[in-house]
């Protein structure tokens, strides 16, 4: 039976089980995560956070990572900026990216959610405002949402991956881990 684990990656952690990029040592999937034979499906960036599956079944993991499966990936966006109807239009309709066009997302301007505080804070500048959208891609470019959101003038602040399929951070605090069954 495959094994399906559901984390809520904490800022500042790598999603892999070693570290081999720097002298200084920087956590990683091990300090949370020990069980044996389990691997991500799918990255999450270092500066980001929230859900991060992870399995033993190769062809599972194959089915959530790879974008020609088009697996829908949700995601809290705090963005610089006032979220407008403009920018949310461009990110609707696909955004040009120095590698090519996003497929259309999903976008909609959002309320701040009640998350967990994020270590470090998010900088807080009283002269520039800030919002919050909620974005869901059907593809997996390297930093992508971060890249979308620039480029319709919104750079992001804090990004959590809140979903990815039928998958949901729901009820699952930062570094804490929970293991589903599938099927």
């Amino acid at each position: 039976m495959a094994r399906l684990i559901l984390f809520n990656k904490p800022f500042g952690v790598l999603s892999q089980f070693t570290d081999r990029g720097t002298e200084t040592a920087r956590e990683t999937l091990s300090q949370f995560i020990a069980v044996p034979g389990v691997y991500p499906a799918g990255r999450l960036d270092r500066d980001s956070e929230g859900l991060l599956l992870l399995t033993d079944d190769g062809a599972l993991q194959a089915r959530i990572a790879d974008p020609k499966y088009k697996a829908p990936k949700t995601y809290l966006v705090q963005v610089e900026g006032v979220v407008d109807d403009a920018a949310l239009a461009q990110l609707r309709q696909g955004v040009r990216l120095n590698d090519g066009m996003t497929r259309p997302a999903e976008a909609v301007a959002i309320e701040a959610p009640e998350l967990w505080p994020r270590d470090p804070p998010v900088r807080f500048r009283k002269s520039v405002p800030d919002g919050w959208l909620r974005l869901t891609i059907r593809e997996g470019r390297n930093r992508q949402v971060r890249r979308m959101t620039a480029a319709v003038g919104l750079p992001t602040l804090r990004l959590v991956r809140w979903q990815v399929g039928e998958w949901t951070l729901d009820g699952i605090a930062p570094g804490e881990w929970c293991e589903t069954a599938l099927g």
